[in-house]
This record gives C-alpha cells, structure tokens and sequence, in this order.
C-alpha cells in the first residue's frame, strides 16, 4: 500500500444516476485536499450531465489497478464486492462510503465522509485484510471457469425440485456424501450473508477460516463445519441437471455430472480501510439490531 495517497479513484453504484451529486462533491474534496481524481469509466456515465468547469479522468476498473494508490467505493456492500474482487489482487486498498441498506463493508456515510477522509489521508485510519476465495470448475481434467469471491462460492439447484447430490472432500480426504439444496463455502465476510441465513455461526473477520454450510440438507445431522482457509476444498456433482455454481451472487457457472469445484484461500488479502476508532461488535451490534432494548 502507498501512503501518502497522491490518486485516488471513486467508483459509483452501477445504474445509480444519484449517486452523481454526492460523488462529485467528493471528488471536488479530494482535489482541494491536493489528491488527484480519476472516476470508473461506468461511473462517470451518470456524471456526464452534472459536470461544471473540473471534469476528472474515466478509466476503466483495470486501469485503475494500475494507476491508484486508493478506491473509494460509494454504494452498498454488493457494490463493494464486486469492486474488491477486481482491485485486490492489484493490492489496491478500498474504502467504501455507504448507500445501500446494511452496510457491512461500507461504514462511513455520506454525513460524514469529507470529516472522516481527512483524518484517513492524513493516515489515521485502521488497516484490515480480508480473505478471498479462488474457485475452479475441472471437467475431467481440463479447467473450464474460475473466478474469485469475497462472500461466498455457493452450488445450488436453479428451477428444478429434486436435491443436489455431491461429495465433499478436504485436503484430499473424504468427509462425506450429501444430499441438499446446496453448499455454501464463505469466508469470515460472507459469515454475515447468505451463510447467516443458513444457520451458520458468525466469524469474525481476521480469522483465517473458511465455513462450509449446507442449505437445507436431507439428513439433520449435517452441520456446518469450519476449515483453515488453506485447506483445498473439492466438491465432486454426483447428479447433473439444472445445478450451478455462484461466486458473490454475481458471476455464476452451469454445472454438468462429474465436474469438480476446488476451492481454497486466495494468497492475495482485501485490504479494507477503516476511520479511528472503528469496531466489528460494535457494527454487528448497529447492523443486527443486537443494540436494541428488550
């Protein structure tokens, strides 16, 4: 990470044209702060019709893992997923400014961001690394998808009613046949999404764990269970159909009998920035309500 941060990009909640005067009042803050601004080329779509005299450069997500010191992402926690799988393993830290509902990831608002971003660039903030997920789809011996997830890697039925059938195995060793609506492996971040749902405990974010959580299993006796997240995960369909693989509710692949989904901990961490003073209880506490008097 390079601090002082000298560029600094800003990218926007995809199809959100409101976010376009909140974003330029920030992207104004930065400059007077002496950052210079660069905007995601699909972001600065809904500025075209609000800039006055300061225009800043678009550039695309990849060019912006080349060029930046840091992203800040305004939206809510689907947007910060999707921007976190492409800019990590650029190493390029992301600070996430809320718009949405929860706001997991996202934990300055649009009150207070111009009085917390300047403390962070004047480097009072907290650094926090986050595990990511790498998966990869092997039919028979040749390697036809992968993609990288923040939450989850989820296999589940798509339209048809019947259960999926699958093996799991750790390290190479079996652990077992199940049968279920479908697997979820999430990393201590996606503790707190679809795998929350499916009764899986919460993890703390620091840990160096992966969960795997079935939804709904036939059999009552199958539990979540919680791994190293250098453990090599295989995931071998025993029954083809309309069964797919997802990655972060975003990218998703079909699934055909005998594929092989292998999944472990990605070497490269999300770097999160978080202001002074900053606490994981205290937004499990704000976020699930667990604040709230009986």
């Amino acid at each position: 990470m390079k601090f002082p941060f000298q560029t600094v990009a800003l990218i926007g909640k995809h199809k959100a044209p409101e976010i376009a005067e909140p974003l330029l009042r920030l992207a104004a803050f930065l400059s007077a702060q002496g950052v210079k601004v660069v905007v995601d080329s699909l972001t600065a779509e809904h500025l075209a019709g609000n800039l006055n005299d300061q225009s800043y450069p678009a550039l695309t997500l990849d060019e912006i893992g080349r060029a930046v010191d840091l992203a800040i992402v305004m939206g809510g926690d689907g947007t910060m997923l999707n921007i976190t799988r492409v800019l990590s393993p650029c190493g390029i830290p992301l600070i996430g400014v809320n718009q949405g509902r929860l706001g997991f990831l996202t934990d300055l608002t649009l009150e207070n961001m111009q009085e917390k971003l300047t403390a962070m660039l004047a480097g009072k903030f907290i650094i926090e690394e986050r595990l990511l997920i790498a998966a990869r789809v092997l039919r028979g011996d040749v390697e036809v998808f992968r993609a990288l997830a923040f939450n989850e890697v989820v296999v589940h039925r798509s339209h048809i009613s019947s259960m999926v059938e699958f093996e799991v195995r750790i390290d190479g060793e079996y652990l077992s046949n199940q049968r279920a609506d479908g697997l979820i492996v999430a990393t201590p971040t996606g503790s707190t999404a679809y795998a929350l749902s499916a009764g899986a405990p919460i993890l703390h974010p620091n840990l160096n764990v992966l969960e795997l959580v079935p939804i709904c299993p036939h059999s009552l006796s199958n539990r979540p269970i919680v791994v190293n997240s250098s453990s090599v995960l295989e995931i071998l369909m025993h029954r083809s159909g309309d069964i797919r693989v997802r990655f972060d509710s975003h990218t998703q692949f079909d699934l055909q009998l005998h594929d092989k989904i292998i999944v472990t901990g990605h070497p490269q961490r999300a770097c999160l920035l978080h202001p002074e003073g900053h606490s994981y209880y205290h937004t499990l506490r704000e976020k699930l309500l667990w604040n709230q008097t009986l």
